[in-house]
């Protein structure tokens, strides 16, 4: 009997070790990749910012008006779990590192214009939010988005230095952006 629960025992730390993402130093390390511990890779693709974009109000926004700035560009829902986990680091961050020429611009990929004032209010939203509802070519050019969050941390030069496929922490998205300010 004691056997058979060393066993479940086992399994289960093996369970939870497998679905645990290693940190990226080791990732990179174990699949033979140069992880940079600062900055971007020179290798790094650029990120398309030939885009205007309506903001929630109707006004234009041109993110290549963006380049000199280091960017993190979510694309987002307002049903989303995990981008309302996300939104109040984003606001904190933008308030933090704006001076420093740290810029967010949300790109709200399932929502009519008319709902994001609202949540916006509620969130109290610092940065600008732009609809990308019918905007396939934009998400195709930094896609397929195929489920939110989506975030990119672009750097000064227009390069894509990360990319974050669901959330990520706080912490993280943190200390790619001061590595790159």
């Amino acid at each position: 009997m004691k056997n058979r629960w060393w066993l479940v025992a086992v399994g289960a730390v093996l369970l939870v070790a497998a679905f645990t993402p290693l940190p990226e130093r080791v990732a990179g390390w174990l699949s033979g990749q140069q992880v940079e511990a600062q900055g971007c890779s020179p290798e790094a693709p650029a990120a398309d910012l030939g885009f205007t974009l309506k903001d929630m109000n109707g006004a234009d926004v041109r993110l290549a008006d963006l380049k000199g700035k280091v960017v993190l560009l979510n694309f987002w829902a307002t049903w989303c779990g995990p981008c309302r986990l996300e939104i109040p680091w984003f606001v904190e961050l933008q308030e933090k590192y704006r001076d420093q020429g740290f810029r967010i611009v949300g790109i709200s990929v399932d929502d009519p214009p008319e709902a994001l004032p609202p949540f916006a209010k509620q969130f109290k939203i610092n940065y600008p939010i732009v609809v990308g509802l019918d905007r396939e070519d934009v998400q195709k050019a930094y896609g397929p988005i195929f489920g939110v969050p989506i975030t990119f941390i672009i750097d000064r030069n227009g390069r894509i230095c990360k990319k974050h496929v669901g959330p990520a922490s706080k912490q993280q998205f943190e200390s790619e952006i001061k590595s790159l300010l």
